[in-house]
């Protein structure tokens, strides 16, 4: 059997793996310049003398345009195509990079890193993954999504070193050069391997049984984004996801990948040093994330961000107790703790945007991933002023551990109330992986 194209339409979808793959690629990428504020802190406070509370404004803006980008993201890739848009991403996160180089106050900081690599990289979110494991994959979402969504960290953990000593030997912005250089350095291999849509070559969906015509553009991607957050703000789980996922932006990258390392530094720990263990999180982040998308095809997404969520409240605690000047057992206990559970969040939470929003899912997920960004900002510019303001970064960690605690407690009062399009989703699932 063929489609209009000649390619076999009863392929068995292997190439879905290929698509996952270089998608990782790019998320990898766009992650390495998650981290970098943090290790920019003290470089532009000694050249500039800012303080880290304009420094951290930089980070939120551009933590709050990452989280709002991505559902409009995910409405554009109906719109105009997965393989656009990444490449548009791309290219937004080298101009943004190579700008900052030549900035000489800090609302360019704020202008070139917070809005232009904001932008970027917020198209390169986990919404992306979840747009391609959506199109690509009828079973084995959840571990895909887990493998995806370990990208953005495992991208920390690759280049976080590098990036760290490249500054300590040769100044800020060689380091930032090296980032745009391997963003522009992936886009070939996304225009040669990423494609929209199975149908493109004639395939199906990984583990479908079914070949799916590639869907028209969606047009009014704005109006389809606001429409989508309308319908889904009415009803609670979404505000009870965004509330949770709040809460996890906030104790992870919020305060950890701005301030982790000048809080070390505080107990007279090398910065370099520092983001070493910063990077070994990520080791076991990738660990951790794809473990929680075999457990998520397998358990109730809401006990498991509630286990996640209570340890890493008592993780939270523990940090004031276990940072020293050096490397020492316990420390090293946190860190992989951390690393597991860090976005060991992420699969549950889009495994249950996709129960109960179905097809809309992908940016249902994007406006809870704002909210992740939000909660994610507003850490990384109150960490600085707490810390401007007590000296300690203690208040902080006591805080985010209250904050673990509610956000636990949300997560097991969400009922299980799935949509007629959530429903109909489920079937196919179900039905092709019961064939399978």
């Amino acid at each position: 059997m063929h489609n209009a194209t000649g390619h076999h339409t009863n392929a068995a979808g292997r190439r879905a793996w290929w698509v996952a793959a270089v998608t990782g690629v790019a998320i990898i990428v766009a992650g390495a310049f998650s981290t970098m504020p943090g290790i920019l802190q003290d470089p532009l406070r000694q050249e500039f003398h800012w303080s880290r509370g304009s420094i951290g404004l930089a980070a939120s803006v551009n933590m709050i345009l990452y989280g709002l980008t991505a559902p409009y993201a995910a409405a554009l890739m109906d719109r105009f195509g997965i393989r656009r848009i990444v490449i548009a991403a791309l290219g937004a996160v080298a101009a943004g990079a190579l700008l900052t180089t030549t900035m000489s106050a800090a609302w360019q900081f704020t202008l070139f890193w917070g809005f232009l690599v904001g932008l970027g990289t917020g198209s390169l979110s986990m919404t992306l993954g979840t747009t391609v494991t959506n199109r690509w994959f009828t079973t084995r979402r959840g571990l895909v999504t887990g493998i995806l969504s370990s990208g953005s960290v495992l991208g920390q953990m690759v280049f976080l070193p590098a990036l760290s000593w490249t500054i300590a030997h040769h100044d800020w912005r060689p380091a930032l050069v090296s980032l745009a250089l391997a963003a522009l350095a992936v886009t070939p291999l996304i225009r040669l391997v990423l494609r929209d849509h199975p149908a493109d070559v004639g395939q199906r969906p990984y583990g479908s049984n079914t070949f799916i015509p590639r869907p028209a553009p969606v047009p009014g991607a704005a109006r389809r984004t606001v429409t989508v957050l309308r319908d889904a703000a009415r009803t609670v789980p979404f505000w009870q996801l965004a509330g949770a996922f709040a809460i996890c932006g906030a104790s992870t990258n919020g305060i950890m990948w701005t301030h982790f390392a000048p809080a070390a530094h505080d107990h007279g720990m090398p910065v370099t040093t520092a983001s070493t263990l910063l990077a070994l999180i990520g080791v076991f982040n990738v660990a951790g994330t794809i473990a929680s998308g075999w457990f998520t095809d397998r358990m109730d997404a809401r006990r498991l961000l509630a286990a996640y969520f209570l340890l890493r409240g008592l993780l939270m605690i523990s940090l004031p107790l276990v940072m020293t000047a050096s490397v020492n057992a316990p420390m090293l206990t946190f860190v992989v703790v951390f690393g597991l559970l860090d976005l060991a969040t992420v699969p549950p939470v889009i495994a249950l945007c996709r129960t109960f929003y179905g097809d809309d899912s992908a940016i249902v997920f994007g406006w809870t991933n704002a909210a992740h960004q939000i909660g994610a900002a507003s850490a990384s510019f109150l960490g600085g002023v707490a810390r401007d303001a007590f000296g300690s970064y203690d208040p902080v960690w006591f805080a985010l551990a209250a904050f673990c605690a509610a956000a636990a407690m949300l997560s097991l009062v969400i009922r299980l109330r799935p949509t007629a399009s959530a429903e109909t989703d489920k079937k196919t699932y179900a039905s092709s992986a019961t064939e399978q």
